[in-house]
């Protein structure tokens, strides 16, 4: 287990994810709302737990078949055009206080899985930096 990750810039951001997430979720829930906007929030949760899991155990240095990183940075642009359509659409139909509120999140939501798009893609640039300036004996 990474005991530094959660404390890290990259688990604080998964972490504060996760959250707005299951907020997001737990307000289309309550707000019975269309089950398409429960679904993304849902699903957004679970793969976002899942990442999180994966560097929280160092899964993805056991597993150095797939670029983990890359699949993050892919993962965090389509849910952020997901959020984009969902959520506009929570906002714009507001049937209800929960729908507005769970469309508001979505948008926070989707603010954070672009900062973490970034921030995955300065990480790749730094690791490819690194590898290249190193000296050679």
């Amino acid at each position: 287990v990474d005991r530094a990750y959660p404390r890290s810039v990259w688990g604080m951001l998964k972490i504060s994810r996760t959250v707005v997430a299951v907020a997001a979720f737990l307000c289309f829930v309550a707000s019975n709302a269309h089950e398409a906007y429960a679904a993304l929030a849902g699903m957004e949760t679970v793969i976002t737990i899942l990442f999180l899991l994966l560097y929280l155990l160092k899964l993805d240095v056991r597993m150095k078949r797939l670029l983990w990183p890359l699949a993050d940075i892919f993962n965090s642009v389509i849910s952020a055009l997901f959020l984009l359509v969902v959520c506009l659409f929570a906002i714009i139909m507001r049937t209800n206080k929960g729908t507005l509120a769970g469309g508001v999140l979505g948008l926070i939501l989707l603010v954070l899985c672009i900062v973490d798009a970034v921030f995955l893609c300065k990480k790749i640039n730094l690791d490819k930096a690194r590898g290249r300036s190193a000296p050679t004996r």
